[in-house]
């Protein structure tokens, strides 16, 4: 993951430098908002896991969640633009708990949040006078605030906890992004952005640690939670007239 993130930067810094040599243009600059629903993905990681211990068993099952923040670009040439910016990602996961040999079941659901700052190298192709194809990828460095919890009590004395574990040391790691869509320019109005997004996770969203308890008895069952997902994306960006009076670029080939 280390080589990846360094092998974009030094992508980007060459792209700026060999543009700047050959265009000599000044970078601009786009802000907008951007909302997503995410979708639980089988395609680049697990969207339910199960774990058993003892007669104890867990079922866990990534929900639709959605994401929403700010997006900025930086135009580095008329190929490349680096999007970057601010989002708040809210998670949904269901877990189902059983005990051999037993009716006690339970199922709980939950929600963890966290926070992203995605680099990602932006290409365009130009496909009409305002309607453009953009393809990107890059890295989100991923930031996880704090564990969460909740304890069931089913049937009398019996209880299920469930904790979706953060350790003080995997609260920040770096995931893959993947995105592909089209994009609607005016000058006056603004840009208009539609498309699809994937993230791979490389390392566990967190770790499911649940327990059953009954009296004196307590088993445990743990394990890793992958978060990786599909997206729709949705953006909006400002029109951009101040600073040095310029628009954003309309295309790498107008």
């Amino acid at each position: 993951m280390r080589r990846f993130v360094i092998f974009v930067f030094l992508f980007v810094f060459y792209s700026k430098v060999n543009s700047q040599t050959k265009y000599n243009s000044k970078p601009t600059y786009l802000f907008g908002f951007q909302v997503k629903p995410l979708f639980p993905s089988t395609i680049f990681g697990q969207s339910r896991s199960s774990f058993s211990n003892n007669g104890f068993e867990v079922k866990i099952r990534q929900q639709i969640g959605y994401s929403f923040g700010a997006s900025v670009r930086v135009s580095l040439s008329e190929l490349i633009v680096i999007e970057t910016g601010l989002n708040f990602f809210q998670r949904y996961f269901t877990t189902n708990m059983s005990v051999e040999d037993s009716n006690i079941v339970s199922t709980d659901n939950f929600g963890f949040i966290q926070y992203d700052l995605p680099i990602n190298a932006l290409f365009s192709v130009k496909l009409t006078k305002k309607w453009l194809m953009n393809a990107a990828i890059g890295t989100s460095i991923c930031y996880k605030p704090s564990s969460v919890g909740s304890i069931n009590h089913p049937i009398g004395k019996h209880e299920f906890f469930n904790i979706g574990l953060v350790d003080i040391n995997q609260k920040v790691n770096f995931d893959i992004n993947g995105i592909f869509g089209f994009e609607y320019r005016t000058e006056k109005f603004g840009y208009f952005y539609f498309g699809g997004a994937a993230r791979v996770q490389t390392s566990p969203l967190f770790h499911l640690l649940s327990r059953y308890r009954y009296g004196t008895k307590e088993i445990d069952n743990y394990g890793p939670v992958n978060g990786s997902f599909l997206a729709i994306e949705l953006k909006y960006f400002i029109p951009n007239t101040g600073g040095n009076g310029q628009n954003f670029e309309r295309g790498p080939i107008e």
